[in-house]
């Protein structure tokens, strides 16, 4: 039986495909799914190329978050190689069912830095995910230690972080708060531990920018899919 027009495959971006209904999510004022950020994510990593970065896609952090089998948890961890990164990037899905794809109904964002040794949760809905960032934290944390030992890290939840003014761009805040932080990193390699990325963030991640994100999303996915700076996959 053929794929529905919405399920139709129209771009494939390193590791990531997406279909025709995502060009939909973007056209409207919907709720980001995992396609677009895992996407936006893998996007920001060859616009920030570092083997001290990592933006881990919102299935890895999602399943990390709530895998019971600390077994499985360890070896899983193993290959992303966390130690050797300075910066981490998470996704927060509010999702603990793994038997739904795609479930949830809100995004937030945790990152790591090295340098200052602590995770910070930027939720841009007063918080209501700091459950599923700590469930994260606790999961991850153990992993991120040098040479194998544990980590220290500290978990700091941003009071500060920008606010989203309606139900549905939760997502796009995510998106770009990694885009800022990476950007800052990028800029002093994370040297200025001590004030962190907050100030950036403050300055660049305002609502007109973020509405603006999504189209520039958009219009990223078209410029793609016709052959700009990208093979398609047929």
């Amino acid at each position: 039986m053929g794929s529905s027009a919405a399920d139709e495959k129209i771009l494939g971006y390193n590791d990531v495909v997406l279909r025709r209904s995502d060009l939909d999510i973007l056209s409207g004022p919907y709720f980001l799914n995992d396609r677009i950020i895992e996407f936006y994510f893998s996007y920001l990593s060859t616009c920030y190329p570092s083997q001290d970065v990592l933006l881990v896609p919102p299935s890895i952090a999602f399943w990390i978050a709530n895998c019971s089998d600390i077994g499985s948890l360890k070896d899983f961890l193993e290959p992303l190689r966390l130690p050797d990164k300075k910066l981490v990037i998470f996704p927060v899905n509010d999702s603990i069912d793994v038997s739904v794809v795609e479930g949830g109904s809100h995004w937030s964002l945790l990152a790591y830095d090295r340098n200052a040794n602590v995770c910070v949760h930027h939720d841009s809905n007063k918080g209501i995910n700091k459950w599923h960032a700590m469930r994260l934290f606790k999961a991850v944390v153990g992993s991120l230690g040098d040479s194998g030992l544990a980590c220290d890290a500290e978990y700091l939840e941003c009071t500060k972080s920008p606010q989203q003014v309606n139900g549905y761009d939760c997502g796009l805040y995510v998106a770009a708060i990694a885009r800022t932080i990476c950007c800052w990193y990028d800029s002093c390699k994370g040297k200025d531990s001590d004030n962190l990325w907050f100030s950036v963030i403050n300055e660049h991640v305002t609502p007109c920018a973020v509405g603006d994100l999504r189209l520039e999303i958009l219009r990223l996915i078209k410029n793609l899919m016709s052959g700009i700076g990208s093979i398609v996959q047929q």
